[in-house]
């Protein structure tokens, strides 16, 4: 399957659903639209794809003005130095009670946002999104950061954490470079609490003794995806969608797995920034954002994460690794979704990852 055939599809099964996503009852009969919404995200991820902006403003005749952040810590800089500037911005669940501590976004009314009453109960009334008796995030997609391994090289599809750190495996891992993610893997792989390890010195260990299994890190899934392209890995720390989008969109003999010692989650919700220039718009884009509809399209191209509109699932393909893995009952009971660090916690995290690499440069 090529890219442009897919992008086609969706692009037209959006136009000709995006009527009945319930934009203009999210507008309210006699609101109207400002010229933009002003979307703050990391870029590739959903809300930029060309197809689904050219939907939006064609039904709406509002232009879609995109920021991009490169990491969490940025999303905090961008709010606290441009207040008054963004309409909507996606965060990590994990970082929104911070947010909405600091006064960066504002309560959300629902009722003006229709589709909120399609999404999973559990994901619509998760404590990190709503709290103090008021909405901060409405629940958009979430998945895993998982152990994908190369289809060719394991006959049967590895079940533990461990094959990590086998040395049969030894200068074929590839890692993600990030503090968090490094530490809650070895707090997993030690049956620690990913989110609060009580044992920093055995993490320290453990993340370690990676160091004859490490072939390369990588930031970006451009960049994971070149290294498994170039045959780099047999193992990787990778997210769940990036997986299926290298097997689906990339033909590349790539698979993942939930680990029996569990995996780390993540949870995206789409938030409103504090005074924002056009509250109907965003309103607007969030609806349409958690639309079944919008996420057909986003699952015809490949490399979708889980939707949280219940009624959206039923668009993933049977043969999606998605599908088939990440949302089956005994791999959800085993997911870890990220909670909130303390600025000492992450800090500490980001000593202990530094100290790891300069071992591993020696």
């Amino acid at each position: 399957m090529t890219e442009r055939t897919p992008r086609k599809r969706g692009f037209h099964r959006l136009l000709a659903g995006i009527s009945v996503l319930g934009i203009t009852a999210a507008l309210g009969a006699s609101a109207s639209l400002a010229d933009e919404v002003r979307v703050l995200n990391w870029k590739g991820w959903g809300t930029d794809e060309p197809w689904a902006v050219e939907a939006f403003e064609k039904e709406t005749g509002t232009k879609v003005v995109h920021d991009y952040i490169t990491s969490f810590p940025e999303v905090f800089t961008k709010l606290r130095t441009n207040p008054g500037y963004y309409d909507v911005v996606v965060l990590n669940a994990a970082f929104i009670g911070q947010a909405a501590q600091e006064g960066l976004i504002q309560p959300i009314d629902t009722s003006k946002i229709p589709n909120f009453a399609e999404l999973y109960p559990d994901m619509r009334d998760a404590p990190q999104l709503s709290f103090d008796g008021k909405v901060w995030g409405v629940a958009w997609v979430w998945g895993g950061t998982s152990v994908s391994y190369n289809t060719e090289v394991f006959s049967d599809p590895p079940t533990s954490l461990e094959v990590l750190w086998d040395p049969k495996y030894a200068d074929r891992v590839c890692w993600r470079d990030d503090p968090e993610d490094s530490v809650r893997f070895a707090a997993l792989a030690l049956g620690q609490n990913p989110d609060d390890p009580e044992d920093m010195d055995a993490i320290a260990e453990k993340l370690k003794a990676l160091k004859p299994q490490i072939k390369a890190f990588w930031k970006s899934g451009d960049e994971w995806l070149k290294l498994v392209a170039a045959n780099e890995c047999d193992l990787s720390t990778i997210w769940t969608n990036n997986t299926e989008a290298a097997a689906v969109k990339d033909g590349l003999p790539v698979s993942f797995i939930v680990a029996e010692e569990g995996a780390i989650a993540f949870r995206d919700g789409m938030s409103i920034a504090a005074d924002p220039p056009n509250e109907a718009g965003a309103n607007a884009f969030i609806n349409y954002m958690i639309s079944k509809d919008f996420y057909a399209g986003w699952v015809d191209i490949g490399g979708a994460p889980v939707s949280a509109n219940e009624k959206a699932i039923g668009d993933l393909p049977e043969s999606s690794l998605t599908r088939e893995i990440l949302t089956q009952p005994d791999a959800l009971k085993r997911l870890n979704f990220k909670g909130p660090l303390t600025d000492e916690q992450r800090q500490t995290y980001l000593d202990l990852w530094q100290e790891t690499k300069a071992y591993f440069a020696q």
